[in-house]
C-alpha cells in the first residue's frame, strides 16, 4: 500500500490483540469428542457439539487447569469464583446459536508480560484470560454456490487471551506474540501450531494524532494465524487509516479480514459492542470454583518459564544474552541444547551449531525443532571430536551434512570417510615444502614483506590435504620451512 508511512508521520497506532489459543487437551470443551487436527469431517462430533436439543454439556476439568495455568504464567490474578456465559450470534458452524464463553467472571485477570523492542522494555497488560468453545469450520465451495460444514472443531477447548491497548508498533505486536507463544509452548497450555490454527489472533487497532489521549475509532482484524500475516497487518491497517484521516475522513468502526496474498484487509462487517451479543450465564453450567488445594496444585506444576531459563543459560552454560534468547525462544530448542550440552564441555560450540548449521537446516527443510535429524547426542560427540584435534572445523562442517542426512555417529562417518585430521609432522612437512617449490613467486613476495602471501600459502597445502592437516601444525612448520629457505 503507497502512501504515508505512520512511523514519519503525526499519527501514532494503537493496538490491543485478543489471542485464541486451542489448549492441549485430549477432549473438547463440553463432551467426550477428541481434538485431534487434522481428521475425516464430522468424525468428531456428537449431539452436544453439534448443539442437538436436550444434549447438555459437562465441563472438561483440564481445560480449566490448563488456562489457570496460562494465567499464572503470564502474571494474572486467579478469580476463584468465576461463570460462564453464553454469546448468541448466528453462524452456520455454530449449530447452537450461541457460544460458551466467559464475560463478567473470567477465569483470570489483570496480568502482563513484559517485552523488549529496540534495546527498550516495556509492560503489556493482560486485560483477563478467559475460557470459552471454538465454533466449526466452514469449506466454501470455489464458485461461491455452496458452503460445507466440518463440526470436529465446534466445541474444541479455547482460552481467550486479551490485552490492554498497550501495544504502539508491528516490532511490538511481534515481540508480545513470540513471548506468549513461547509461554503457552512452555507451560504444555497450547501447542501454538499456527498453520493448524491452534494459536490464531485478533488485532484491535486505531490510530491517533500523536499526544492525544483519546482513542480513535477501531477496527478489528480477525483470525490471523502467523507472525508474519500479523505484522504485515498491523502495518498495512496502521497506514490505511492514517491515510483515511489525512483525506478528513472518517474510520468506520468495523471488522475486517486479512488478505495475505494480496497484502490488504478488506470490511467484514460492522463492528459489534458486547451489547449486541447479550450475554447472560449459562444456565446448564455450574459456576467454577477454585480452592486452595487445586490453585497450589497448579502452581508447583509450572515449569521454568523463558525468562528464568534464560537467566539460568547464561550463568550455568556461560552463554552470551543474545544467545540465551535465541535458544530459549523455543522450548524444544532450548531442551535440544540443554540434552547437548550436559554431554560434551564446549555449550558455547553447542549453541553455535544451532543457532548456525541447523537454524538454516531447519528453514531450508521447513521443518520443526522436533524433527531435527541429528540427535543431541550426536551433536555433543561432534563437538568433543573438533574440540580434541580428531577433525578440523572445516571437516566437520562436512561430517555434519553427512549426519543430517543419516542422523549417525560422527565418528563412524570420519572413520568410513578418513576424514580423520593429519597430525603427522614428516607427512605434513613434505607437503608444505612442496607447495612452496610450486609457488616461488609467493615465497618472493613473504621475502619482500607481503607477509599475508602466508595465507595463500596455508590454503594450498590444506587443498592438497583435503583440508586434514592439522591447522597448527600446518602454521608452526610453514614458518620453519619459510625460515629454512630464507637463510640458506
Amino acid at each position: 500500500m503507497k502512501g504515508l508511512n505512520i512511523r514519519q508521520t503525526e499519527y501514532e497506532a494503537v493496538i490491543g490483540l485478543e489471542v485464541h489459543a486451542g489448549l492441549a487437551v485430549n477432549t473438547k470443551m463440553y463432551c467426550g469428542c477428541k481434538t485431534e487436527f487434522g481428521a475425516e469431517p464430522n468424525t468428531q462430533c456428537c449431539p452436544v457439539c453439534t448443539g442437538m436439543p436436550g444434549a447438555l454439556p459437562v465441563l472438561n476439568r483440564k481445560a480449566v487447569e490448563y488456562a489457570i495455568k496460562a494465567g499464572l504464567a503470564t502474571n494474572c490474578s486467579i478469580i476463584r469464583y468465576s461463570r460462564q456465559d453464553r454469546k448468541h450470534y448466528f453462524y452456520p458452524d455454530l449449530p447452537k446459536g450461541y457460544q460458551a464463553s466467559q464475560h463478567n467472571l473470567p477465569l483470570c485477570t489483570g496480568g502482563f508480560l513484559e517485552i523488549e523492542v529496540n534495546m527498550s522494555a516495556k509492560k503489556v497488560g493482560i486485560r483477563g484470560i478467559h475460557i470459552e468453545e471454538d465454533a466449526g469450520k466452514l469449506i466454501h465451495d470455489e464458485s461461491g454456490k455452496y458452503s460445507l460444514v466440518d463440526y470436529n472443531r465446534s466445541g474444541v477447548p479455547l482460552i481467550e487471551i486479551v490485552t490492554a491497548p498497550d501495544l504502539g508498533s508491528s516490532e511490538e505486536v511481534r515481540a508480545f506474540i513470540l513471548k506468549l507463544k513461547t509461554i503457552l509452548e512452555y507451560t504444555g497450555v497450547c501447542d501454538c501450531k499456527m498453520q493448524e490454527g491452534s494459536l490464531r489472533v485478533d488485532i484491535n487497532l486505531s490510530v491517533r494524532r500523536r499526544g492525544e489521549s483519546t482513542f480513535g475509532n477501531r477496527t478489528e482484524i480477525k483470525n490471523l494465524n502467523s507472525v508474519r500475516a500479523i505484522v504485515r497487518a498491523v502495518e498495512y491497517e496502521a497506514k490505511r487509516q492514517a491515510e483515511e484521516l489525512e483525506k478528513g475522513r472518517s474510520v468506520r468502526q468495523e471488522t475486517r479480514r486479512w488478505d495475505d496474498a494480496r497484502g490488504v484487509s478488506y470490511p467484514m462487517r460492522e463492528k459489534k459492542g458486547a451489547d449486541d451479543y447479550r450475554f447472560f450465564p449459562d444456565p446448564d453450567l455450574c459456576p467454577i470454583v477454585i480452592d486452595d488445594a487445586w490453585l497450589n496444585e497448579i502452581k508447583s506444576s509450572l515449569p521454568e518459564l523463558p525468562d528464568e531459563k534464560k537467566k539460568r543459560f547464561v550463568l550455568e552454560y556461560k552463554l552470551p544474552a543474545y544467545d540465551a534468547d535465541f535458544i530459549t525462544g523455543s522450548k524444544q530448542l532450548s531442551d535440544y541444547f540443554e540434552e547437548a550440552a550436559k554431554r560434551c564441555r564446549n555449550h558455547r560450540a553447542v549453541c553455535n551449531w544451532l543457532m548456525g548449521d541447523i537454524s538454516k537446516k531447519l528453514n531450508e527443510s521447513n521443518i520443526e525443532v522436533s524433527d531435527i535429524p541429528v540427535s543431541p547426542e550426536n551433536l555433543a560427540k561432534l563437538v568433543e571430536l573438533t574440540d580434541s584435534g580428531i577433525i578440523s572445523w572445516k571437516i566437520a562442517k562436512q561430517v555434519f551434512v553427512v549426519m543430517w542426512d543419516t542422523n549417525r555417529d560422527p565418528a563412524e562417518i570420519i572413520e568410513e570417510k578418513g576424514l580423520r585430521v593429519i597430525n603427522d609432522t614428516e607427512e605434513i612437512r613434505k607437503v608444505i615444502i612442496q607447495v612452496l617449490e610450486e609457488n616461488p613467486k609467493a615465497v618472493e613476495d613473504i621475502r619482500n614483506g607481503k607477509e599475508k602471501t602466508i595465507g595463500f600459502l596455508i590454503g594450498q597445502v590444506m587443498r592438497k590435504t583435503g583440508g586434514k592437516a592439522s591447522p597448527g601444525i600446518v602454521n608452526r612448520l610453514i614458518f620453519e620451512e619459510l625460515e629454512r629457505l630464507f637463510h640458506e
